[in-house]
Formats: structure tokens, C-alpha cells, sequence
């Protein structure tokens, strides 16, 4: 991320109308797989992730209701995430956050348990902020849904540090600012690629009709 161009949003970010959406392009990666795009639209209303293609499968977060929506063309069928709860933090529980100025409008973080890193990276914390809350809701909607997917884990597969970046601390990091760069303790990536005003397109946020609706446990 260069320091010119975080600087030319900031100058930009009170030009919004508010027939614009927020639109975000990050590069995401899995270890030891090719990295792909994931593009981030974001409204007052909704925020809707996919790969990039408008015909595609997308997630939608319905940010009023607290609601996920999943949405798998092939198989046309919509899976629901409702927003659920999760168990109390243990008291034994000892995640941290460490911060420091980076270059210009720039915020380096590192997300600890114990002595482990679970995820580092950089936030901006003045650039596309209702984005960024956008980002802590989907997080916070989903942790209830993450939590079951751990608990149902095989032990000798999970890790505390899951629970630190998907459960308990979901919103911690994107609720530093706009997410720009994040490695995970598992190797994980993701990497801003551009953040821009696109003009409103309603139909990208509109669930596709006749699918099998299905809820998720939570």
C-alpha cells in the first residue's frame, strides 16, 4: 500500500453521494493455492462479497437485520446465517492487541494469544470507514456459526487462535480502520487492491429468486 495513493482517498472521502457504494478489491490467498480476487461491496444497507463477477455466488450481510446469506448459483440454493450468540470468553483467555504508527494514516497491528501472533498486518484507520464497520458486522454475525464450526472440529485440527480472529475478537481488527493488509497464523493473506465510489447498482444486493432457502444451525 502506498502512502500517495491512502493519501488520495482521504482527500476523497467526503466527495461520496449517496447514490455511491463503497466498492473494495483485495487479493486474497490460501496457503499453498493461487491467489484469487475478492471484491467487497458495501452500502448503508448491505455489504455483498464475491469473486468479482456480478453473475456469480456472493455473500450477503443484510446490516440491519444482522443476517448472512449465501448464495450458490449452481446448486441455486440461499443458506442463512443468523447473527446467534456465543459461549463467554474462558477466564484463562489472554488475547491482545499491539499497535503502532506505521507510514502516513497507517496503523500496523498484531493480534496475539499468549505468545502466538494470529494474524499482523495494517489498517487505515480514516479511509472508507463505514466499510470498515461493515467488515466488524459481517465478523460479529458470523462468530456464533464460526464458533460451532470449531467446537466441531477435530481437536488435532483447531486452533485457540481461530477463535481469536473468527469468534471473541471478530471485531477488533477491522474495528481499527480499513483492513489493508492481514497475514493469518495459519498463512493466510489478504491484500487491498484498490478502493474506489462506484455508482449504486441495487441489483447486486437483491437475493435471486425460486432458491431452496435453507437456515444454518447457529
Amino acid at each position: 500500500m502506498k502512502p500517495f495513493a491512502l493519501a488520495a482517498w482521504l482527500l476523497l472521502a467526503g466527495s461520496a453521494h449517496a447514490a455511491d457504494m463503497v466498492a473494495l478489491r483485495y487479493l486474497d490467498q490460501d496457503p499453498g493455492d493461487p491467489a484469487y480476487p475478492t471484491r467487497i461491496l458495501v452500502t448503508p444497507d448491505f455489504l455483498r462479497m464475491d469473486g468479482g463477477a456480478d453473475d456469480g455466488d456472493f455473500v450477503l450481510l443484510d446490516r440491519r437485520a444482522q443476517r448472512v446469506f449465501s448464495v450458490m448459483r449452481e446448486s441455486r440454493v440461499t443458506m442463512v446465517f443468523g447473527a446467534g450468540s456465543v459461549p463467554r470468553k474462558p477466564e484463562t483467555w489472554s488475547a491482545r492487541l499491539e499497535r503502532r504508527a506505521g507510514a502516513t494514516g497507517i496503523v500496523r497491528y498484531r493480534l496475539m494469544l499468549g505468545d502466538v501472533v494470529c494474524s499482523e498486518g495494517s489498517v487505515a484507520p480514516r479511509a472508507a470507514s463505514d466499510a470498515a464497520r461493515a467488515l466488524t458486522e459481517l465478523k460479529t454475525a458470523l462468530a456464533a456459526t464460526q464458533y460451532r464450526v470449531w467446537r466441531d472440529t477435530p481437536p488435532e485440527m483447531r486452533h485457540d487462535c481461530d477463535l481469536a480472529n473468527l469468534v471473541w475478537e471478530a471485531g477488533t481488527v477491522p474495528g481499527l480502520g480499513l483492513p489493508l493488509e492481514e497475514r493469518e497464523f495459519s498463512g493466510r493473506s489478504r491484500v487491498l487492491q484498490q478502493e474506489a465510489r462506484e455508482p449504486m447498482q441495487p441489483r447486486l444486493f437483491r437475493l435471486p429468486q425460486g432458491y431452496a432457502v435453507i437456515d444454518a444451525p447457529s
